[in-house]
C-alpha cells in the first residue's frame, strides 16, 4: 500500500456540505487538506434536501432561538455568495386558527424578521386569499407571507469542492476510507478506490460522513464515540406543477408538523417533507408508502387541486444524523450541530466528529470546526469565508444579464437553456462556452440542452463520473431524459473517462 508524502494538515472524511465546507475553510487558512467520498459529491443527505436556504421558523416553537438566529444571519450571507444558485422565494402560510392563533403566528413572524440581520429579503405580512383565484380550499381566507431563500443544494456542495480545490486541496471522489489510526503523531488513512487501494496520513482527521458518523467512530476508528445519534429520514416527492406563480406554499398540519410545497425547475412542484425515525441500510434510503399518504393527505387537506399517488413523478429520500437530545418526537430533536473533538493525550493527532447541522449554517458549522482545531494549528490564517464568493458569483452583475448576454452570444441558444446555464454555473459558463458562436460547435447533442461541451466541463471541474452525477446533481435534467438517451450519455462517458485514463498513464 502506498503512502502519500507530505503529510497533510487536515484529512476530510466526507464530501456532503459540512464535509466540503471543512475542507474549504481549512484550505483558505493555508492548510494542507485531502477530502475522499465513497460516492459522488452531495449524493446522499446533502442533494435530499428541501432545497432551502432558511431561518426555520418552526425552530422557534422549540425555543431553537441561537439556531433560528444563526440560520438568518447565514441566509443573507449565502445569498451574496452564491446568487446564481441561491434566490430569495416568498413563502406563504394558510392560517388554519385550531392549529395555532393568529397572535402566535405574528409574534414567531415578528421574531423571524427580526432576530437576524434582513437587508435583501422583504418582511412578512399578513394577506387575504381571493376565492377565484387561489389554489387553497376556499374555507382558507387568509394567511401570512414571509421571505426565506430556495437553493440548488448539490450544486452549493460541488462549488464548495471546486473553491477548495483551487486552493489546493485534493478531493478524491469514489474514494472509501476503510480504516485510521494515529501513529507517531498523526493519522494513517487508509483508502479504497476502483483502482486499488492506497494512504495518506494527515496532522488532523475530520469525521464529517454523516448518518454514517457514529459508524465510522465504531467500526472505521475502533473507538467509542461521544454522543449518542438518531437518524431521522426525510423524503419528498415531485409532481407536475399544480398552481401559477412563483411562491412557497408551507402547509400546517393536525400533528404540527408543517409541509412545503415549493416551486421546482418551472415544470415541477417539491412537496416535502417527513420526519421519522431510521433504521435502515443508510444506502438504501428509500420513500415508504406511509410518508406518500402523509405528504398526499396534508396537500390534500389544503389545496383544491387534488392529488393522487399516481400523479407522483419522482421521490427522494434522505437521512438527517442529528445528536441525540433523547426527544420523544422525531421533529423535536435538534437540528443544530454539535462538533466533538478527542485527543485522547496531549500531542495526539485530532479527530473532529460532527453530529448533526442544516444545509443553511454550514458555514458556521466549518468556521466552529476550525476554532477546534486552531490549537494544532496556530498559524493558520484567519476565518475569510464570510465574504468570499463562491465559482460562478465572481463578477456576476445579475443572472439575468447573464442569460441576456448567453443569448445574444451564442447562436441557438433558448431561454430555457441561457437560464439553465445561467443558474447552475454562473460566470463559469464562459470556461466551457469560450470561443463558441452557436450551439452546433459544442460537439455531440444528448437532447434537452445537454451537448458534449458541458458533459467534458462536468467531468474535468466538477467530479462528474455517471449518468446520475450528471443528469441528477450537476444539472437537473434528470426528468426529461429518456432510457436511451441516458445510455447515450453512458457511453459517451465511458469513452470520455477511459481517455482520460490512459492520458493520465502516459
Amino acid at each position: 500500500m502506498q503512502v502519500s508524502h507530505p503529510v497533510y494538515d487536515v484529512a476530510v472524511i466526507g464530501g456532503g456540505i459540512n464535509g466540503v465546507g471543512i475542507a474549504v475553510d481549512a484550505a483558505g487558512r493555508g492548510l494542507s487538506v485531502f477530502l475522499c467520498e465513497k460516492d459522488d459529491l452531495a449524493s446522499h443527505t446533502s442533494s435530499a434536501s428541501s432545497k432551502l436556504i432558511h431561518g426555520g421558523l418552526r425552530y422557534l416553537e422549540y425555543k431553537e432561538f441561537r439556531l433560528v438566529h444563526e440560520a438568518l444571519l447565514e441566509r443573507e450571507i449565502l445569498l451574496a455568495k452564491a446568487p446564481h444558485i441561491i434566490r430569495p422565494l416568498r413563502f406563504v402560510m394558510p392560517h388554519q386558527p385550531h392549529l395555532r392563533p393568529a397572535w402566535l403566528i405574528r409574534t414567531g413572524l415578528f421574531i423571524y424578521d427580526h432576530l437576524g440581520k434582513r437587508k435583501k429579503l422583504a418582511a412578512s405580512r399578513h394577506i387575504h386569499f381571493d376565492p377565484a383565484s387561489s389554489p387553497l380550499k376556499d374555507e382558507m381566507t387568509q394567511g401570512f407571507e414571509y421571505s426565506d431563500c430556495a437553493v440548488d443544494d448539490a450544486r452549493l456542495v460541488v462549488l464548495n469542492a471546486m473553491q477548495a480545490h483551487e486552493l489546493g486541496a485534493k478531493i478524491a471522489t469514489q474514494t472509501r476510507c476503510s480504516a485510521a489510526y494515529r501513529e507517531n503523531g498523526v493519522w494513517n488513512i487508509h483508502l479504497e478506490h476502483a483502482q486499488g487501494s492506497y494512504q495518506v496520513q494527515a496532522k488532523a482527521l475530520v469525521n464529517a460522513t454523516g448518518p454514517w458518523v457514529l459508524q465510522f467512530i465504531e467500526h472505521n476508528l475502533q473507538q467509542q464515540s461521544p454522543h449518542g445519534l438518531r437518524l431521522v429520514q426525510g423524503s419528498h416527492i415531485i409532481v407536475p406543477r399544480i398552481y401559477e406563480g412563483d411562491k412557497a406554499f408551507i402547509l400546517q398540519n393536525d400533528d404540527h408538523r408543517i409541509v412545503f410545497a415549493i416551486p421546482y425547475l418551472e415544470q415541477y412542484t417539491l412537496i416535502g417533507t417527513t420526519d421519522h425515525e431510521y433504521q435502515g441500510n443508510l444506502d438504501q434510503v428509500k420513500i415508504t408508502s406511509q410518508e406518500v399518504d402523509y405528504l398526499l393527505n396534508v396537500y390534500n387537506d389544503h389545496f383544491k387541486h387534488q392529488l393522487t399517488v399516481e400523479d407522483i413523478l419522482y421521490t427522494y429520500s434522505g437521512v438527517r444524523s442529528l445528536c441525540d437530545d433523547e426527544s420523544d418526537n422525531p421533529s423535536a430533536i435538534t437540528r443544530d450541530y454539535t462538533l466533538a473533538i478527542s485527543p485522547t493525550q496531549e500531542n495526539d493527532a485530532p479527530l473532529l466528529s460532527v453530529f448533526g447541522g442544516k444545509l443553511t449554517t454550514y458555514r458556521k458549522l466549518a468556521e466552529s470546526a476550525m476554532a477546534h482545531l486552531a490549537p494544532t494549528f496556530p498559524d493558520m490564517n484567519k476565518s475569510w469565508t464570510e465574504t468570499a464568493c463562491l465559482p460562478g458569483a465572481e463578477n456576476l452583475v445579475s443572472v439575468e444579464l447573464l442569460m441576456q448576454q448567453l443569448m445574444q452570444g451564442i447562436d441557438q441558444v433558448s431561454l430555457s437553456l441561457a437560464s439553465r446555464w445561467a443558474h447552475a454555473y454562473g460566470s463559469r459558463v464562459w470556461n466551457f462556452l469560450k470561443d463558441i458562436s452557436t450551439t452546433s460547435e459544442l460537439g455531440e447533442d444528448f437532447g434537452h440542452g445537454l451537448f458534449a461541451r458541458e458533459v467534458d466541463y462536468l467531468v474535468d471541474q466538477e467530479w462528474a463520473r455517471t449518468s446520475e452525477d450528471i443528469l441528477w446533481r450537476r444539472t437537473k435534467l434528470g426528468f426529461q431524459f429518456s432510457a436511451d438517451e441516458i445510455q447515450q450519455l453512458d457511453q459517451y462517458l465511458l469513452k470520455l473517462l477511459l481517455k482520460r485514463s490512459s492520458d493520465t498513464a502516459a
